[in-house]
């Protein structure tokens, strides 16, 4: 994040990144958070972590540094939540998924399929004689860039999933992770210290 005074009244993206023990209900809480500020939250995507038994949210939002930092700090006081973080795109690598759905015969009547596809990184996933499926990975301007070349051909249907996104400076944060697995109570059986110590620890 950011040092400049400046910066922090400025808007820009930011990844919210939200580990949390138990995803039920904790949705609509986090959601509410964002409505109640005026927020508008341009991707939300969960998904399991590393650690099991712990998930992950992964929140785009396009702020200032002081709101991000104010709303993140009132998400982590929610009971399932254990740690939040928010990242500028400097300090994430994020990719987003998109679907292309082109008609087959305009596709291969008027486009060199093989260099079109290599030059947006794309690939076909599906192929039937009335349409074609697409998909590329990447960031916002470059699934953008592969949508606007096939607009011209007929584009029947365009999804894109929302960013995922690994904090690059991971090794310290996984570390801080595991923490939060070691804090949370263990299934096996302690072994008791004072267990052949009955009388003593005991009597009265």
């Amino acid at each position: 994040m950011t040092n400049d005074s400046n910066d922090n009244f400025m808007k820009q993206e930011f990844t919210i990144t939200v580990y949390t023990e138990n995803q039920v209900g904790l949705l609509v809480r986090i959601a509410t958070m964002f409505s109640r500020r005026k927020i508008n939250i341009e991707s939300l995507n969960t998904s399991p972590s590393e650690v099991d038994g712990i998930h992950r949210f992964n929140i785009l939002v396009e702020e200032t540094e002081e709101v991000v930092r104010k709303v993140a700090r009132q998400i982590e006081k929610q009971v399932d939540v254990l740690k939040v973080y928010f990242s500028t795109n400097e300090e994430v690598i994020w990719q987003e998924l998109a679907l292309y759905k082109v008609p087959t015969d305009e596709i291969a009547e008027k486009v060199k399929v093989e260099r079109l596809l290599r030059e947006h990184g794309a690939r076909a996933v599906v192929i039937r004689k009335d349409y074609t499926v697409f998909e590329t990975t990447g960031h916002r301007e470059e699934t953008d860039g592969l949508m606007k070349a096939l607009e011209p051909y007929g584009l029947i249907e365009f999804v894109r999933s929302a960013r995922v996104a690994i904090i690059k400076g991971s090794h310290s944060f996984h570390e801080r992770l595991r923490e939060f697995e070691e804090a949370m109570p263990s299934e096996e059986v302690a072994e008791n210290e004072f267990l052949g110590e009955g009388e003593k620890v005991f009597s009265m």
